[in-house]
Formats: C-alpha cells, sequence, structure tokens
C-alpha cells in the first residue's frame, strides 16, 4: 500500500479536520474547553471501534485513554503506547487575532503545530488501518493529555502505567524544524521558592525581618546550579505591600533545565540544603513539577534505526536531534522504553503567533505513523 499517495489523495480530509479542532480553542488552564476539544477528538476514534476509556479530573481536562486491538490479535498482544495532547498555551478568544488559515505550503493557527496536527495524524492512521483492514503486530494504545503544557501529576502517574504495559512509545510532538525526530529533551523543574520574614515599621528596619532581601539572596545563589548546559529562568517574583513596610512575604516561580538525570538530582539538592541567610527567615522550596530528561539510550537508537528503515522505505529521510523542551515522551523514556518523539510534522513557530505547519510532512508523516503503527 502507497500511503503516500493515499494520504495525498485525503489531504483535504486532513486539513478539514485540523481546522474543526482548531477551532474548538484548549488552553490548558480552561478545564471546560479542553473538555469539548477532547470530546470531540475522542468521537473522531469510535469509527474504529476502539475501546474508548475516559478519566475524569477535577484540576485539569479529563484524560483519555484509546485502545485498539482488533480481533485477529491474540488475546494478550504487546503494546505500543502513542503520546498526544490537546491543551495548548493559547487562551480562548486568540483564534480571533490569529486564525487558522493556508498560505502556500504553510498551515497556521492556534495549536495547530503544537500539537493538534499530530493528533489529526493519529487519527487518520488508526482509521485508516481500521478501515482498509490492515492488521498491525500489536495493540495499539493512544494517550490523550489535556495539561502536557503545565505537567500533572494525575497525567504523568497514567503515562507510567501504561508505558509500564508498553514494548515501545511514540509521541507526536511536532518535529524539530527540518524534520528531525527528537533523540534527546532537557529534563524541566519547576519550582517554587517561598519565604516569610517579620513585617516592621520601615523606619525600623532591624524590628523586622526582609522577606524580599532574602528571597534576592536565595535567587542569588542560583547562579551555582548555572554549569555546564543547566539553565535557571527566574520567571515570576513578587512580595511586600508598600515601600514603607518591611515585606512578610515574597515568592518566586523559576523554570530549571537539564540534560542528565545527575544533573537533576544536583538540583534537587540544592533546594533540600537551602538555608535562610536572614537570621529568623524561613525559606520553602515547593516543586510544582518534574519532567524527567529524556536521554539517548540504546533501546531508542535501536528503535530509531528500525523507524529509519521504514521511512527509507516510503522514500523519506529520517534524522535524530536534540531539543531543550520537554514532553510526556521524556516519562516514558525515564523508565527505560524505547521512545521515538517529533513524529508530528515539521514546522516552526512553537508558542509563537507565527505558529505554523508544513502540508507536505504532515502528509508524509502521516504515512509514516501508519507504516509505524502497522510494522513495528
Amino acid at each position: 500500500m502507497d500511503f503516500n499517495r493515499y494520504f495525498k489523495s485525503r489531504q483535504g480530509e486532513m486539513i478539514n479536520l485540523l481546522k474543526k479542532i482548531v477551532a474548538i480553542e484548549s488552553p490548558t488552564s480552561d478545564k471546560k474547553a479542553v473538555d469539548v476539544c477532547s470530546a470531540f477528538v475522542v468521537n473522531e476514534f469510535k469509527r474504529t471501534g476502539a475501546k474508548l476509556t475516559r478519566f475524569p479530573q477535577r484540576d485539569i481536562g479529563d484524560l483519555h485513554l484509546i485502545e485498539y486491538a482488533p480481533g485477529g490479535l491474540k488475546k494478550e498482544p504487546e503494546q505500543i503506547l502513542v503520546l498526544t495532547h490537546l491543551d495548548t498555551v493559547w487562551p480562548v478568544g486568540k483564534i480571533d487575532k490569529m486564525p487558522f488559515y493556508i498560505s502556500g505550503d504553510k498551515i497556521f493557527g492556534p495549536g495547530a503545530l503544537d500539537m493538534k496536527a499530530g493528533v489529526v495524524m493519529t487519527v487518520f492512521a488508526l482509521c485508516t488501518l481500521h478501515h482498509l483492514n490492515i492488521m498491525p503486530h500489536k495493540r495499539i494504545a493512544i494517550f490523550v493529555n489535556s495539561a502536557e503544557e503545565t505537567g500533572h501529576e494525575a497525567a504523568h502517574a497514567l503515562i507510567k502505567d501504561l508505558a509500564r504495559k508498553s514494548t515501545l512509545v511514540l509521541c507526536m510532538e511536532p518535529a524539530l524544524p527540518g524534520g528531525a525526530l527528537k533523540l534527546e529533551r532537557k529534563g524541566r523543574l519547576v519550582v517554587r521558592l517561598e519565604v516569610r520574614g517579620k513585617a516592621a515599621h520601615a523606619g525600623t528596619p532591624e524590628k523586622g525581618i526582609n522577606a524580599v532581601e532574602e528571597l534576592v539572596t536565595q535567587i542569588g545563589r542560583l547562579n551555582k546550579l548555572r554549569t555546564g548546559e543547566t539553565t535557571v529562568n527566574v520567571g515570576r517574583i513578587a512580595g511586600g505591600e508598600k515601600a514603607n513596610v518591611v515585606p512578610e512575604e515574597a515568592w518566586a516561580v523559576l523554570d530549571i533545565r537539564f540534560w542528565k538525570t545527575a544533573d537533576k538530582e544536583r538540583v534537587r539538592a540544592h533546594f533540600r540544603g537551602m538555608k535562610p541567610v536572614l537570621r529568623g527567615a524561613r525559606v520553602k522550596a515547593v516543586i510544582e513539577s518534574l519532567t524527567p530528561p529524556m536521554e539517548k539510550t540504546k533501546a531508542s537508537s535501536e528503535l530509531f534505526a528500525r523507524a529509519g528503515e521504514i521511512a527509507s522505505s516510503l522514500g523519506l529521510p529520517l534524522k535524530g536531534g536534540k531539543t531543550g523542551g520537554g514532553s510526556d515522551a521524556s516519562i516514558a523514556s525515564s523508565l527505560g522504553l524505547p521512545t521515538l518523539d517529533g513524529l508530528g510534522p515539521d514546522g516552526e513557530g512553537l508558542h509563537a503567533e507565527h505558529e505554523h505547519l508544513l502540508l507536505p510532512s504532515f502528509v508524509e508523516r502521516t504515512a509514516l505513523l501508519t507504516e509505524l503503527l502497522a510494522r513495528l
């Protein structure tokens, strides 16, 4: 079956579905909006006869699992886990200023590249296997996350559970610009640094403990973490109420990125050993989210080589690279599973207003995904 030609003939349908999903805006923080988008997408998978499971959530959008195991497979087949997400960084209403449109071979729209196109690819790949009666070698489990952009423990726990039941993992995040898969990713640690001091009149500051001064000192000490390619970004900071009052409370939110698990442990050790400088001040570090690094492993390299062979049969060159951003693939990879990330389309502008994907890669990568699901 020439899937390149097949999906080329169906690219109009693919674009139409992508347009519909992009129009259903789904910022991570808006549970109602994400749930509406997820419900629409899950309904698309019903056409395959797959088993659909919803995991209701209180704080984030509901999580969904699509399990496809045709009757011809043995009762307990091995499993491929496909990771997708429908939440975006864009607020509801953004599409009015950043509409879905096509210019040449580029498709624009909020969340089109990251990663609603990857979701559309997964829908079409699975529906194609079903409608053409192509029997995959393994059960296919598709996880639809509602909080990938921020991370959430409930989603992470479910990914780990599904990964442990799988033999390999495919992640539909967009490719690196140029089309390379992501074989390495930085880990991410989001830390809220909280300081409590003692309020006093600014005219007698010795009677108080300045929480802002303590916080600034602790932030200055973060320079020791900036070694090698470990980065620390102070993304948010606040403290105090008035200029004539010694501030009692202050806080900051930090985004720390690292390539190796050893770097993650070094960072965590720093916060565990943190002590206040000002007498009487109290300092606390709260980990808001943690995504492990995706390190290059022998298992993933072997899977990449196999995928390269399949891509070559389609006339597609396949390269590998690395990126500083995190994804759910890192969670699965940290368990030792062979993992391929960046199987979504080529494009540029992640989290930017010029976000777009390239139409040719949208078609080609859907053909590749279908082959991977059928042959791996």
